[in-house]
This record gives structure tokens, C-alpha cells and sequence, in this order.
């Protein structure tokens, strides 16, 4: 059994409903002798709707539900009366959530606020009954139309973690230490590398009842954009960050160079996530003394505030905690410009990387995909087009 619930993306197959049909009928009543059309029009299909759901952290609910299919519209019948509407399929979502088309990789839509909803799949309309046919060279029509088709489609959704701060680092830089440090989060921790094997949360409170969130994802090591380790599948978490923190031991060789290393990686995964503000913390510093910490940071890299701290005694916590407050309250780097920018989330996507991970979680089942409907504003088809239904 796995220690952890955490899904961060998902593949499942939508199908919205079916239009029902029009009615074919005729008023039928005693003393009545020409009662006419009375077919009443067909009931609308269900469409298939995503929502957010602030209450939602994980897309595990979908890893076991992933055939959604929404209810089809009622026929019509005689007197004029309409057909039952199908009933609509809400998926309920954790906000950031990005969908893209399985089969072509577009993106289809992203889900950042909560109660936001999304058509993702619109139902097929009802036919229109006899009723609406009836011309005064045409009193007694008998035919109606069928109702619009359903729709499918297969759609990857992907998890994007909602945060402020995002820690960014190599294994064992102490990342998940100084969230449980400034947090209640209890993250493993453990002396080995990838001790981390998902994304953490954590709320850091700060002066006179402020926080903010930040988040830590599994370390990075050199290669992870081309898929080495475990970077590849979550440096998107920290596409959605306001600001990065980039955490490097002092007792490393070269804290500049292991730096611009882990800057590179980031550059390489997506080029506009350097635009981010971004801050150096030289962790476990309880290690050095005075001396050798004004000797270091005069070889830190000049381009990015940094501060030396130690997770265990607290040495430069709060400064810590202050830089980041003033940083994400800068007027140059507010979190919905990072949240909505087109750069971040309208990339084309790759799907062969997807597919590889699905299949090492045995989560590569074939589904059948159909070609999606026209558009929502498409005009119906001229009306000697269709095939009409007689009763």
C-alpha cells in the first residue's frame, strides 16, 4: 500500500449527452376532426462541467472514476410537451488544475478558483417536434428531428500546486527541514537523497496574523529537465509560484555554481519561470562560523538577495520570513500575474512524456476517441438535411 494519496494528474474519458428526439404526433380529440401537429421538442443532453474545489488538494478521487458520462435528454411527446433534460456531470477539481486533450495535446482549459466552472463537454441539443414545422402549405408535417449526438473526449488533467513560495534545491539541501521549521507541515525527513517523493504544503505564519503558503516539491538534480530523477514530472508545481527560493548547503563546494546549475534546469523546463523574483538561502549554516559566512557571500551571486540559515537553531529564520513578505508584496511580482500568464499555462504539451509515466503506473488503458462535435455557435443543418423520424 502506497504512504501517500497524492495524484498530480490523471487520464479519463467524458461524454456528454445525447439530444433527445422531437415527436411526430397528431392532436388526436373527439370533436376534433383536424387537431393537428402537437409534437413537442426533445430535451437537451447533459454537459460535462469541471468546478473548483478549494476543498480538494489531490486528483485521487478521479484515478478510480474515470469514465464520466452525463445523462441523456428525454424525447418529446404529443400535447406539446418537451422532453427531460439530461442531467449534468460536475467534476469537482483542486484548483490549478490545467486540461489538456489526450489525444492531440491541446490545452483545453486551466481551473484556478474556487466554485470556477468550466464546460468542458456541451450536450447535444433536442430535435424540434412537428409542431414547429407546420406552414400553411404544410398543415399536417410528419416527420421531426432527431436530437444532436453526444460527445467524447479524452483529457489529461494535470495538478499545478497553488502557492507563494516555492523551495527549489538539490536532495538533502534541507528543503523539507525549514518547511517543518516555519510550518506545521510534517514532511519526511530522513538523511538520504529523495527522501521527498511529492509535493508538500505548508502555511508560514508571519507578523500580526499574516502567512503565506509555501511549497515543497522532491529535489532537483542536474538532468531533471530531460527527465533524470524526479523534476521532470514535478517542476510544474512551481510554474504556479510567485516566487522561488533556491536553497543550498554551506557546506557545498561551490554554492555560486550549484546555483546557476539548478537556474539552468529551470531554464531549460520553461524558459519564462527565470522572469520569476528569486531568492538564495545558504541552509545549515549552524556549521560555520562569522568568518566563513562574509567570506562566502562575497562569492554569491550579485543578481539575488540570499541569507544564511539554519533550520535547527533558527539562525536567520525571521530574516528569512521578512525578505519573503517583502518580496511577494513587491509590485513587480504579484501572484496572479504568475497564475494567469499565457506563457505558463498555453504551452503546447507533450504527450509522449505523459504516456511514458502513465505507463510505469500502469495507467496506460486504450480508450476510443471520438472526434470532437463543431462548435457551440454552429447553425443547424437546413432542414431537408436531416432525417426526419416518423412515428
Amino acid at each position: 500500500m502506497a504512504e501517500s494519496n497524492f495524484v498530480d494528474y490523471v487520464k479519463i474519458y467524458c461524454r456528454s449527452g445525447k439530444g433527445g428526439r422531437g415527436s411526430m404526433h397528431m392532436h388526436r380529440a373527439k370533436y376534433v376532426p383536424n387537431g393537428g401537429p402537437d409534437g413537442g421538442d426533445g430535451g437537451r443532453g447533459g454537459d460535462v462541467i469541471l468546478r473548483g474545489n478549494r476543498n480538494y488538494w489531490t486528483l485521487l478521487h478521479l484515478k478510480y472514476d474515470r469514465h464520466v458520462f452525463a445523462g441523456h435528454g428525454g424525447n418529446g411527446s404529443k400535447n406539446k410537451s418537451f422532453g427531460k433534460d439530461g442531467e449534468d456531470k460536475i467534476i469537482d477539481v483542486p484548483c490549478g488544475t490545467v486540461v489538456y486533450n489526450a489525444e492531440t495535446g491541446a490545452y483545453i482549459c486551466d481551473v484556478t478558483e474556487h466554485d470556477q466552472q468550466v464546460i468542458l463537454l456541451k450536450g447535444g441539443r433536442g430535435g424540434l417536434g412537428n409542431w414547429h414545422f407546420r406552414t400553411a402549405t404544410r398543415q399536417a408535417p410528419r416527420f421531426a428531428q432527431p436530437g444532436e449526438p453526444m460527445r467524447e473526449l479524452t483529457v489529461i488533467m494535470e495538478l499545478k500546486l497553488l502557492a507563494d513560495v516555492g523551495l527549489v534545491g538539490f536532495p538533502n539541501a534541507g528543503k523539507s527541514t525549514l518547511l517543518s521549521a516555519v510550518s506545521s507541515a510534517r514532511p519526511k525527513i530522513a538523511n538520504y537523497p529523495f527522501t521527498t517523493l511529492e509535493p508538500n504544503l505548508g502555511i508560514v505564519p508571519y507578523r500580526e496574523g499574516k502567512s503565506f503558503v509555501m511549497a515543497d516539491i522532491p529535489g532537483i538534480i542536474e538532468g531533471a529537465s530531460e527527465g533524470k530523477g524526479l523534476g521532470l514530472r514535478f517542476l510544474r508545481h512551481i510554474e504556479r509560484n510567485s516566487l522561488l527560493l533556491f536553497m543550498v548547503p554551506g557546506d557545498t563546494d561551490d554554492i555560486r555554481k550549484e546555483y546557476e546549475v539548478l537556474l539552468n534546469e529551470l531554464a531549460t523546463f520553461n524558459p519564462d519561470m527565470l522572469d520569476k523574483q528569486r531568492i538564495l538561502a545558504v541552509t545549515k549554516s549552524d556549521v560555520l562560523d562569522d568568518e566563513l559566512i562574509q567570506m562566502l557571500g562575497e562569492h554569491l551571486p550579485e543578481d539575488v538577495p540570499h541569507v544564511f540559515i539554519s533550520s535547527l537553531t533558527g539562525q536567520g529564520i525571521q530574516q528569512l520570513k521578512d525578505l519573503l513578505w517583502v518580496a511577494l508584496n513587491s509590485e513587480s511580482n504579484k501572484l496572479a500575474g504568475a497564475i494567469h500568464d499565457d506563457t505558463l499555462v498555453h504551452r503546447p504539451k507533450d504527450m509522449s512524456k505523459l504516456a511514458q509515466e502513465l505507463r510505469e503506473m500502469g495507467e496506460d488503458e486504450e480508450i476510443e476517441f471520438i472526434d470532437d462535435w463543431d462548435e457551440e455557435d454552429e447553425e443547424w443543418e437546413e432542414l431537408d438535411d436531416f432525417e426526419y423520424e416518423e412515428e
